[in-house]
């Protein structure tokens, strides 16, 4: 585990603009920057980044957080691994201690899975250049292609060897535990225990995440044996999801960035060419149908995408499907075709680099012209599959988000199609509502899907849900109160102690020293809460004021990039969402008579009522209660008499409260 002062070096360092532009691009917007959220598919750009609070917020998803944060969910890092991950970036030195049983068993399975993999990697390679199997029968093939060292070395190429348990042998041999060369699928384990090598006798191709982290392979058969598959990849694990996965993305970002554009071209030799010709911002699919997660991947560099075929007409029409989830992400998209029978390897290899790349500017085609000119031509002149053509690249102009960009390709399609602007207008209309009516309907059903904590026949609540109190004892609030809950105001308090925590409250002078102590806005607010016994109910606020309350206690001052770097994720983004809210307050003046304040000269104000507001909440949801109880009509006479009680007493309480609040208010 690393210890405490390495980590706040971490912290210290990190900065969050260099840390994001490091797997997305970002525009300059005022003092922040912006870019389309790499978490989630959005067509308006909605992530922001802010250098001065060192923090990221997407107001779409609503995921935010430190440098920390970021790295851990981008690269689907624990909290160890993403403190690890920016520390070699800033090259400070990791100084760890003994990790607890507990600790190893959480992060042992996706740190030993992608060390297994970069073993692999190694093994690979070395069994290539090193061992005469693998230079006569791989490194042959590979300069066969016209790969040069450099090239090999940069996609990190190799070999498997013919043995069938040349790898598994070998890594068991270095220590490592069978378990994870079977959960990274480069060991298959039959039932009767025999252990073979998945890759076995096939030319090697490592696929990197984005950050360079080696997930997953692509092994190429050797032989003519036709029983055996052409291409075998990894199979699914921890590490290695295919669909959010695109090769040779981590060679090809930069490049991207620099072109503020993307090839996409189909197989792992395809990019290999390509890149080696100086095309270097190349991607593939690697032959599976582009996924929405891909394309996502694609678009945290560039908006800029080109797709490279062949002269496979099957095969195009067959990845037509695949574009329109490119302009659902709102990409502008464009199409080169190769002249048969060419495919981006061949073309790249029997082409000088400026001829290459000559050729595909001289023949970029929209997407939607292309489309229309190949469906075109296989309908020729029968009405019902020229229907079905309009049909088709109405469905495509639906997809496009800008109006502007829509009415164009309208009037087109118009021409190409021979059909009238309106008749296409009205369609393109109807499919454009019918997706907005398919979202509203998706998002009522997820709504649907929300168990109600005050349900007593719902499920036990999920961590960082609100749960329903356990009758607690208060003093100003009474014990009968229960199964109340002010989520609105629990979360106020929690905002003041994390933004206004060390802030000066008020100061008490000592009558017997004549010495003045400051109170704190924390020690305020938990003495609050702490002197009517009062309990945050949500699970993340009970967490972070217990936490606060326990620093304080032991004499300590935290501030909010103590929970902007909590190893609880939670934590990390309630923290990010109430920073930022409170930058934005703070630059939004608002009116109070005639003078303009904002939330740092209003807090002291503030932060009673606030207190005040959540006791009242409270009384009120109880008496409801308590009214509610009263239409029992089995209920016995002595227990009415109880609740007629317990509802006098609230309505005192929540008197004297509410002319507490009229005296705040008017002050």
């Amino acid at each position: 585990m690393i210890d405490q002062p390495t980590i706040q070096r971490i912290i210290e360092t990190a900065q969050i603009l260099d840390v994001v532009q490091d797997f997305m691009t970002l525009k300059r917007r005022g003092a922040n920057y912006i870019g389309c959220c790499p978490f989630h598919n959005e067509k308006t750009p909605s992530f922001s980044v802010s250098p001065a609070k060192n923090i990221f917020k997407c107001f779409g998803c609503g995921v935010s957080g430190s440098p920390v944060s970021f790295v851990m969910k981008h690269e689907n890092m624990t909290y160890p691994e993403a403190l690890k991950y920016l520390a070699k970036k800033y090259g400070i030195q990791v100084v760890e201690k003994e990790l607890s049983n507990e600790e190893k068993a959480q992060h042992e399975d996706s740190e030993s899975m992608k060390i297994v993999n970069t073993f692999a990697q190694k093994f690979f390679s070395k069994t290539l250049t090193e061992t005469e199997e693998g230079r006569m029968v791989a490194l042959s093939y590979f300069q066969h292609r016209g790969f040069r060292p450099d090239t090999i070395e940069k996609f990190q190429l190799g070999y498997s060897p013919a043995n069938r348990q040349a790898l598994t042998n070998e890594a068991i041999k270095a220590g490592y535990n069978i378990k994870y060369l079977e959960k990274t699928g480069l060991t298959i384990v039959k039932e009767d225990g025999y252990k073979f090598d998945r890759f076995a006798g096939r030319v090697m191709f490592p696929i990197h995440s984005i950050a360079g982290n080696v997930v997953a392979f692509g092994g190429r058969i050797m032989t003519s044996d036709k029983k055996l598959a052409k291409y075998v990849n990894s199979p699914e694990s921890e590490v290695y999801h295919k669909s959010n996965v695109i090769y040779g993305i981590y060679q090809a970002k930069n490049a991207i960035v620099k072109r503020d554009k993307c090839y996409l071209v189909e197989g792992y030799c395809d990019v290999i060419s390509m890149s080696q010709s100086g095309v270097e911002n190349t991607v593939a699919s690697s032959g599976t149908s582009l996924t929405p997660g891909q394309i996502s991947v694609i678009k945290r560099f560039t908006n800029n995408l080109t797709v490279i075929y062949d002269g496979d007409w099957a095969g195009i029409k067959a990845s037509l499907r695949g574009i329109d989830l490119i302009l659902e992400q709102d990409i502008n998209v464009k199409v080169v075709l190769l002249p048969e029978p060419e495919d981006p390897d061949s073309f790249a290899q029997s082409h000088t680099p400026t001829e290459l790349q000559q050729y595909i500017d001289e023949h970029e085609e929209d997407f939607i012209r292309f489309k229309t000119r190949i469906l075109l031509k296989d309908s020729q002149n029968d009405p019902l599959k020229r229907s079905e053509v309009v049909g088709s690249i109405v469905v495509s102009i639906s997809k496009i988000n800008n109006a502007v960009t829509r009415s164009f390709y309208i009037k087109e399609c118009s021409k190409l199609l021979d059909v009238k602007e309106d008749a296409l207008y009205a369609e393109t209309g109807r499919l454009i509502k019918k997706q907005h009516e398919d979202l509203i309907k998706a998002k009522f059903r997820q709504s649907a899907d929300i168990v109600n904590p005050a349900d007593p026949n719902a499920a036990p609540p999920i961590e960082g849900q609100p749960i329903m109190p356990n009758n607690a004892e208060t003093q100003q609030v009474p014990t009968f109160v229960q199964n109340v809950y002010a989520e609105v105001e629990e979360r106020e308090i929690i905002n003041y102690l994390i933004n206004f925590g060390n802030y000066e409250y008020e100061t008490i002078t000592d009558v017997a020293t004549g010495e003045q102590n400051i109170v704190t806005v924390s020690t305020y607010i938990i003495g609050e809460l702490m002197n009517e016994d009062l309990e945050l109910k949500n699970l993340v606020f009970q967490k972070i004021f217990e936490d606060y309350k326990s620093h304080l206690m032991n004499g300590n001052t935290i501030d909010a990039s103590y929970f902007l770097n909590n190893e609880d994720e939670k934590i990390r983004n309630l923290a990010a969402d109430l920073t930022i809210q409170k930058d934005q307050l703070s630059n939004i003046w608002t009116k109070r008579g005639n003078t303009c304040e904002t939330p740092e000269m209003t807090y002291k104000k503030d932060i009673p009522k606030t207190i005040l507001t959540y006791k009242l909440k409270i009384i009120n949801m109880a008496e409801k209660q308590a009214i509610d109880q009263l239409k029992d009509r089995t209920m016995p006479a002595d227990k009415q008499m109880e609740v007629l009680g317990q509802i006098k007493q609230l309505n005192e309480i929540r008197k004297t409260i509410a002319a507490n609040l009229d005296r705040i208010i008017i002050v």
